[in-house]
């Protein structure tokens, strides 16, 4: 199990700043999950939050298939195309909410654009697992 930690010297954040693992653990790094379909069509064009709630669908079974969940991921870093904050803090809520209780360390990015045509959202994680 990671150990997440707030970090009292720095400004108090909603946030861990900071995430620890411990051997032995396995690492399970993905790639950004996007919010296709099965089929692989973009879903929900100019809507951040379906996209957000499918990215992180996706995101939850990419990690099942190398045997991880979402309590073991111990960093993000979401991608939000905007440059508008209000759609970043949208994005950053529904991913949150994924979380739940669990609040590993992530970084949240406004970006310019995504790889795929009408993507707003992308989510990339690595996780722990230990045996």
């Amino acid at each position: 199990m990671p150990h997440l930690r707030h970090v009292p010297h720095l400004a108090d954040a909603e946030y861990a700043y900071v995430a620890t693992v411990e051997p032995p653990a396995r690492l399970v790094f993905t790639a950004g999950a996007c919010p296709l379909d099965a089929d692989g069509r973009t879903v929900a064009p100019d809507d951040h939050v379906a996209q957000a709630r499918q990215v992180m669908a996706n995101l939850e079974t990419a990690l099942a298939s190398a045997g991880a969940r979402l309590s073991d991921v111990v960093k993000t870093t979401v991608y939000v195309a905007s440059a508008h904050r209000p759609d970043l803090v949208t994005v950053w809520q529904v991913v949150r909410d994924a979380f739940g209780d669990h609040d590993p360390p992530s970084t949240l990015l406004g970006v310019t654009v995504l790889g795929y045509p009408d993507q707003l959202v992308e989510v990339e994680a690595v996780a722990a697992v230990t045996a």
